[in-house]
């Protein structure tokens, strides 16, 4: 099972519209985004695949995005997600909150924590925890996205 990894669109509909072409390429059977949405107009365009989406920083008090979520039959999940995926667990969030970030990730609880933030990608394993920071699809050079094969974990970076 192929899982897609997206942050920070920041409500850039050009950017995350060239993901979503590589998205559809590589068809994965789930995405999360971790968050800094930006716009309630970026929450359609994932309407190809069940999709997953937390609060990011420049979300916070933009009521119309979790509206927009669903609405379009999406899931919503605030600023903490959890997923449980082909027998692995699954935490995602933003990571600005940088303590809660590092609980998680030193928890033990996952087999991957999936963040943003940063606009770097970043792909380091901490114990038993493969920790992903896809990148971001604003605001970085270049853009990224990431997929993972939920089988054996093996995480694909991927620039646009």
């Amino acid at each position: 099972m192929l899982l897609g990894v997206v942050s920070d669109t920041h409500g850039h509909l050009s950017y995350a519209r060239e993901a979503i072409r590589m998205l559809e390429s590589l068809a994965p059977a789930v995405v999360i985004h971790c968050g800094d949405i930006g716009s309630a107009e970026i929450v359609p365009l994932f309407a190809p695949w069940p999709t997953h989406f937390v609060l990011g920083n420049a979300d916070e008090g933009l009521s119309e995005i979790e509206e927009a979520v669903t609405s379009a039959g999406q899931t919503w999940h605030g600023a903490f997600g959890s997923l449980t995926l082909f027998n692995r667990h699954i935490a995602f969030l933003h990571g600005h909150d940088a303590g809660r970030l590092r609980r998680e990730i030193k928890s033990g609880r996952w087999d991957l924590v999936c963040h943003g933030h940063t606009h770097r990608q970043d792909l380091r394993r901490e114990g038993g925890t493969v920790v992903l920071n896809p990148g971001a699809l604003y605001r970085a050079h270049p853009h990224s996205l990431a997929l993972v094969d939920l089988a054996t974990l093996d995480v694909t970076p991927i620039n646009l």
